[in-house]
């Protein structure tokens, strides 16, 4: 009975920690699975917020819509506020280039100069202010995409925009509005794609300098008849018969006979500035070059060493009398700016284009590096004392340069103090003719 009793206590005990112990774990299981909506709902919550914070964020990257001032800590509101000074730096940059961007055309409209953007490789029209309207009546936005070169057509217009010129304008261009409108061209590297035309009224300019051509041309002429009188009476009066008289006659003749050549200089460079072509033929080299010899012998008189190589073996296409002229200046002036026993060497040369060169080489002084710029004005001279000495009239390489500008060639002068210069008369392939045997 007792152990029966004792069975029945223990089973009882069992039971009981059994159905305590189930009783724990549902309690258990109850509360993870708790914790597990709990977490699952924290972890939806915080997701959904930062997606939340994200979009905001990369909606209001776009500059269009402004971002307001954040406050708070944590990562997301460090991240706005940078978001937040970038939009305000970068709006605050963008009215200031639309301020720059206004002034700048609004003083590109005011400009009394015409300007014009154009495209380097078909030359069209891109933007051009209201003074390329005036000037070459362009009509916005009709004018925009067509050629310049239908505006101003022209093989001179063509080959100017070719060659990419940006040292010197093109001047008295016709304006398409107004013949009796002149007009010059300047081209400026506006972009690696792009040109900038400027486009600028000289007529006045022009009938100013037709003044002064006038001017010089009929002061020339007059001076012609009386230096000739001047000249002749000074021929006609004898040393002999008065030898107290013989150095004032030896000047007044030196120096009339000056005169005489300033002006004969003025009448060519009149002559040549007045005109836009010449009469051109083949101009045999063989024959210029021997004469260019004879003539800096005779003017060296025996104190330098002419040479004359000719290894370009063909002929030029130009007028005839206009070469001599130019070709004739730089030899003479070589022998008078070298000192005696020097040398000067006349060299005709083809280039690798397959034009043709004319150089002229000498071992004299040299021109200072600050002088070649302005060597080619009228009446400029590196030193005015040995110019006098020397006889030149200044007029020279003037001379040179409208020459060559009238054959579409080009002076390229090379020198350096104590060794000499080097100026050199380039043609292009246009100009070579093949030399008849």
């Amino acid at each position: 009975m007792r152990r029966s009793l004792l069975m029945r206590l223990a089973w009882r005990q069992s039971l009981l920690r059994l159905v305590l112990f189930y009783a724990a774990a549902v309690a258990i299981g109850l509360l993870l699975h708790r914790l597990l909506e709990v977490l699952l709902v924290a972890t939806t919550l915080v997701a959904v917020r930062s997606y939340w914070r994200l979009y905001r964020v990369s909606r209001f990257l776009d500059w269009r819509q402004q971002l307001h001032a954040v406050h708070g800590q944590g990562l997301w509101a460090a991240l706005e506020t940078l978001v937040y000074r970038r939009q305000t730096d970068n709006r605050a940059r963008s009215r200031r280039l639309v301020r720059l961007l206004r002034a700048y055309r609004q003083a590109a409209a005011t400009m009394p100069d015409g300007a014009i953007v154009v495209s380097r490789s078909e030359n069209r029209l891109i933007w051009f202010n209201k003074s390329a309207r005036r000037l070459l009546g362009l009509n916005y936005p009709h004018s925009l995409g067509t050629s310049l070169l239908a505006t101003l057509p022209g093989p001179r217009i063509e080959q100017w925009l070719r060659s990419g010129n940006t040292d010197d304008p093109l001047m008295d261009v016709a304006s398409p509005v107004d013949e009796n409108l002149r007009l010059s061209l300047r081209l400026l590297r506006y972009s690696p794609e792009e040109w900038l035309v400027v486009v600028r009224d000289v007529t006045q300019l022009m009938r100013l300098e037709q003044v002064r051509r006038d001017f010089v041309a009929n002061v020339s002429h007059e001076l012609r008849t009386p230096l000739t009188v001047v000249h002749g009476y000074l021929d006609m009066m004898e040393p002999e018969d008065s030898p107290e008289w013989a150095p004032m006659v030896g000047e007044m003749r030196k120096q009339s006979q000056r005169m005489t050549q300033l002006v004969e200089d003025l009448l060519t460079l009149s002559r040549l500035e007045s005109q836009q072509s010449l009469t051109e033929e083949t101009v045999t080299m063989e024959p210029l070059l021997i004469t260019l010899r004879r003539e800096a012998e005779a003017l060296s008189q025996g104190r330098h060493r002419i040479v004359i190589e000719d290894e370009a073996r063909c002929d030029l296409f130009g007028a005839d009398k206009e070469l001599h002229s130019a070709f004739s200046n730089l030899v003479s002036n070589a022998i008078r700016y070298t000192p005696n026993e020097g040398s000067v060497t006349v060299r005709f040369s083809r280039t690798p284009d397959g034009g043709a060169r004319l150089a002229v080489q000498d071992s004299g002084y040299g021109i200072p590096a600050q002088h070649l710029p302005r060597i080619t004005e009228r009446f400029y001279r590196v030193s005015t004392s040995r110019s006098r000495e020397s006889g030149g009239t200044g007029l020279g390489l003037s001379i040179v340069k409208h020459v060559l500008s009238l054959h579409q060639g080009r002076l390229e002068v090379d020198s350096e103090v104590g060794r000499g210069s080097t100026f050199a008369c380039v043609f292009g392939p246009e100009r070579v003719r093949p030399r008849q045997s």
